[in-house]
Order: structure tokens, then sequence, then C-alpha cells
């Protein structure tokens, strides 16, 4: 029975990863059953054993996007031994790093911007990282470290919209550009704007900390 059980989940990973492919590459209306299930090496039997349709296929993808993003957000949550800002660049520069390498969070990307995923973008994974990065602008401000007339949320929203455009026009010119190099460039403007003098003055004259990123736990 437990082989069975393994057995029975391996599939559904592999159906899900293959989805994923298939999503991130062609969006959710051209995705094809077919191509999915060869890239799973999986029957149409298993398929609609674990998926009844190629929507639920989809919103497997979108939740398995999301224990993604909390397992970063959470990790950079907990680093209260850090400056706010730093733990930020940190979550900022993790973010990139499972855009660019992550097939799951590319396909989320995809999905969230198609007519049938639409609802989907207030539950999803830039709703949980943008919960942390918000919880990191409410220690900075609580530290003095944000500018009197700058609100977190107001210094959350304007992030969030430069890091998606920038997530935007990495697919749109197809650059082989470092889109944390990007990431870190839009953390940057933001805060040359809104930090304090006093946190500038010093992250100017030594930069970013050396920070060892928390492995998964």
């Amino acid at each position: 029975m437990a082989r069975q059980q393994e057995r029975a989940r391996r599939t559904r990973a592999a159906l899900v990863e293959a989805a994923a492919v298939e999503f991130a590459k062609r969006g959710y209306a051209a995705a094809s059953v077919n191509t999915i299930l060869e890239g799973s090496r999986a029957t149409k039997g298993a398929m609609y054993f674990h998926f009844q349709s190629k929507e639920e296929l989809a919103r497997a993808v979108l939740t398995s996007a999301i224990e993604t993003f909390t397992g970063i957000t959470d990790r950079w949550a907990k680093r209260t031994d850090l400056d706010p800002f730093v733990a930020l660049h940190g979550l900022v520069l993790d973010i990139a790093e499972v855009f660019r390498a992550e097939v799951i969070v590319q396909a989320e990307f995809r999905l969230i911007i198609e007519p049938e995923f639409y609802k989907d973008v207030q539950s999803g994974g830039g709703q949980v990282w943008g919960k942390t990065a918000y919880e990191l602008a409410l220690r900075a401000k609580d530290d003095g470290l944000l500018r009197e007339d700058v609100d977190p949320e107001k210094f959350t929203r304007v992030l969030a919209a430069s890091l998606a455009g920038q997530r935007y026009m990495a697919d749109l010119i197809a650059s082989s550009g470092d889109l944390g190099v990007w990431f870190e460039e839009s953390l940057e403007v933001v805060l040359e704007a809104m930090a304090t003098p006093e946190w500038l003055e010093k992250f100017h004259r030594d930069g970013w900390p050396q920070v060892e990123f928390p492995d998964a736990e």
C-alpha cells in the first residue's frame, strides 16, 4: 500500500511539473494535455485519477507556486536579527532566483494574466511575498528607517509595481540580463526615494552587507 501511495505521489508531482512547463511556455488556453502527458510520462487514466480537467492541473500549479513563495517568505520573515531593508533585499533576490530557476513560479506568472485565473491574483504568490514585504516595511517604519512622509503601504505598493514591471520586461525583451540585478536596482531606487537620509548615508558608504542566505529548514 505504501509503495502504491508513493507511486501515486510521484505521478501527481510529475504531472504538475509537466503542466507547469507547458503553461509557462504556451499559456493556459494553448496548453496541450497530450504534451503534458508526454512530459510526465503518465497515462491519461493516471492523469484523470488525480485531475479531472486541465483547469484542475493549472490550479495545482498555482498552489505549488504559493508553497514555494511561502517557503521563501517564512525564512526571511524570521530574520529579525537583520536590518529590515537588508532582509527585504534578501527576499527580493530569492524571488528573482525562483523566477529564473523554478518553472512552477514561471507558470504561475503566466497563468495569473489569463482570463480564467484573474481572480487568483488576489491570493497568488505576489500576495504572499507582498505581505512579508509590507511587514518588513512596517518594521523599518518602527525603526525610523523610512521617511516621515512615507507609509509602509505606499512603499510596498511602489516596490511591487516596479518588480512586476521588471519581471514583465524580462519576458518582453527576451533579455539574458540578470533578473536579480534588475530587482536589486528596483529596490535601491525605491529606497533612494523613501528611506531616511541617515539610512541612505550608511548604505552609500557600506553597501549591502554579506548575509548568509537561510537554507530551507
